[in-house]
């Protein structure tokens, strides 16, 4: 396999100027500003732009791309090994797996392109990992120390080509849906942003990638006071019972989803500049948080959320005036 050169970097979109992606982008941020919310899935068909906005949004926060699991990773590229070369002159020096190096990256992220592809096995290794902060690897001839290893899990996955088991769906915090743009006014501009990007990046001197890079800033900063801000963000009144309501209404299993919608709607507040997490906050997350959390067929297919369900939402609102 032929491998970029290391310094050679990889054109990607700036974020600043991707269009459309809304819920992908709002799941991606909420899971930087609060970690504890527990990483984000993007579904939708290909050709969608879910790899593009990964990747712009961690060259924006880090200025680096995520850390990348790739498919056909052998458990020892992914938990860690033994050096081969050192291995063949008689040392055994351990090797750092891409969990590490996701826990030690600038963006500290892992990514994980066409994750319903992956096998099981790993899948429930990672998720396990995302879930408790810490690697235990154990195995015949490797021994390591417990390891406190965290980082947000991106994954990317495209229905058609099958699905994840409910029991894995429920370990991502959140999950965008992303679908193609039908107005034809939005494609139109999809088009001259992606043409745009490939001359500005042959351009010497490109005011309009500068300019790109600044607006790339200021949104890491945004972030960044947001992080800073979470901890003074406390529930408002009637917000965690609105929490608990949505998630029993929906009759997701277990009580991950509660938990997800109150760690996401405080990050929500923060990004908003705001030390309150309302109602209204948890009732933007409703569908990112609960979606997939209703799947019950072992395909792993995840319903469509439907305007009923909208609906259903909003009638169980607290009422303002108690």
């Amino acid at each position: 396999m032929t491998r970029r050169p290391r310094n050679v970097p990889v054109p990607v979109l700036p974020y600043s100027r991707l269009v459309g992606q809304d819920e992908l982008r709002t799941t991606l941020e909420i899971a930087y500003v609060n970690p504890a919310v527990g990483g984000v899935l993007a579904t939708g068909q290909r050709g969608t732009a879910k790899t593009t906005t990964v990747r712009a949004f961690s060259r924006m926060v880090s200025e680096r791309l995520p850390v990348t699991l790739p498919i056909g990773a052998t458990d020892d590229r992914v938990l860690g090994g033994w050096q081969i070369k050192k291995l063949m002159q008689g040392v055994a020096k351990p090797e750092v797996g891409l969990l590490v190096e996701a826990a030690r990256s600038p963006a500290r992220i892992l990514f994980v392109d066409e994750i319903n592809l992956l096998d099981d096995y790993l899948v429930n290794i990672i998720l396990d990992v995302v879930s408790t902060g810490v690697l235990n690897v154990q195995r015949e001839g490797l021994a390591q120390e417990l390891q406190q290893v965290r980082f947000n899990l991106i994954g990317t996955m495209n229905p058609d080509e099958g699905g994840l088991r409910p029991q894995l769906l429920d370990r991502f915090g959140l999950m965008a849906d992303v679908a193609p743009e039908e107005d034809p006014e939005q494609r139109l501009r999809i088009i001259e942003t992606v043409l745009r990007f490939e001359a500005e990046r042959a351009t010497s001197g490109s005011t309009y990638l500068a300019k790109a890079k600044k607006a790339d800033a200021a949104k890491r900063a945004e972030l960044n006071a947001a992080r800073a801000l979470l901890p003074e963000v406390t529930h408002g009144k009637g917000t965690l019972a609105y929490c608990a309501r949505l998630a029993a209404a929906f009759r997701v299993v277990g009580h991950r989803g509660d938990l997800v919608l109150s760690q996401a709607s405080r990050a929500l507040a923060a990004m908003e500049g705001t030390t309150e997490a309302t109602p209204q906050h948890v009732r933007r997350l409703a569908r990112a948080a609960l979606a997939h959390r209703r799947s019950t067929t072992e395909s792993g297919s995840v319903p469509p959320w439907t305007a009923e369900d909208d609906t259903l939402a909003e009638s169980l609102l607290p009422d303002p005036a108690r």
